[in-house]
């Protein structure tokens, strides 16, 4: 396998489907460099990949701030001596109808969602750029392949990540640098994302959806496993997945 002793950063790494990935690249030989806010979690998630016999590390990271993103890279560089992939899974779903003008909730979705990525990107490149390799994966939505009543700002911020990764292919390949990109689209995945809503209906309505639909965040990790064993040739752009059974 070719996930075997690669070096791979994973932000939103204290739940979900940062986790869960973490979990996962670990088990098939990955050394991974954990970020996220949640000092605790990410410290307990680390001790476990240890005791297991995994190369695991964390830092405290607000993907908001680019000198965060900037010493994770540098994390991951002076303990495992090289970087190999950036999965830049971070991100909010605090869903309202615009007319709620919760623009509080905008604005944090705006910082994390969208310049959180472009925050990763930017922290990563210099690497990637000069070694001519490496990969760069991002959680989008199904939400940033078509809009949804409700959600306006997120899908926004997802439709902006879906093109700030496509813009990041092409120009990766016009200029001979070999950088490879996937963007995931996941519909209704059992994470805390739904924790954010602050607006009641919404939060009541999207309690039910994912009671309703949410598969396990293992079914994305798996994605993000099999985009990065690809050879290095060899580009996976994008994927889709959610529920059999949803409607998405």
């Amino acid at each position: 396998m070719s996930i075997q002793n690669k070096t791979v950063i994973i932000t939103g790494a204290s739940s979900g489907i940062g986790q869960a990935t973490a979990r996962l690249l670990a088990s098939q030989g990955a050394k991974v460099v954990l970020g996220a806010r949640r000092e605790n979690k990410l410290k307990t998630l680390t001790e476990e990949l240890r005791a297991s016999g995994a190369g695991a590390v964390y830092r405290v990271t607000d993907v908001t701030k680019p000198a965060d993103n900037q010493e994770l890279v540098k994390l991951a560089i002076a303990e495992f001596g090289k970087l190999d992939a950036i999965f830049l899974n971070a991100g909010i779903m605090p869903n309202s109808p615009l007319s709620k003008l919760l623009t509080n909730d905008w604005e944090r979705t705006v910082d994390i969602n969208l310049k959180g990525v472009i925050n990763g990107i930017g922290a990563v490149l210099p690497e990637f750029m000069a070694q001519k390799s490496g990969h760069v994966l991002a959680t989008s939505s199904v939400a940033g392949l078509k809009v949804y009543s409700g959600s306006g700002v997120y899908c926004a911020t997802k439709w902006a990540v879906r093109a700030l990764m496509e813009a990041l292919r092409i120009e990766s390949a016009e200029e001979g640098t070999n950088i490879r990109t996937t963007t995931i689209y996941p519909a209704a995945i059992d994470t805390e994302l739904i924790k954010e809503i602050s607006d009641p209906e919404s939060s009541e309505r999207y309690q039910a959806l994912y009671k309703k639909y949410a598969i396990e965040s293992e079914s994305v990790a798996r994605l993000v496993a099999f985009a990065i064993d690809q050879p290095e040739n060899t580009n996976l752009s994008e994927f889709t997945v959610g529920p059999t059974a949803q409607p998405w």
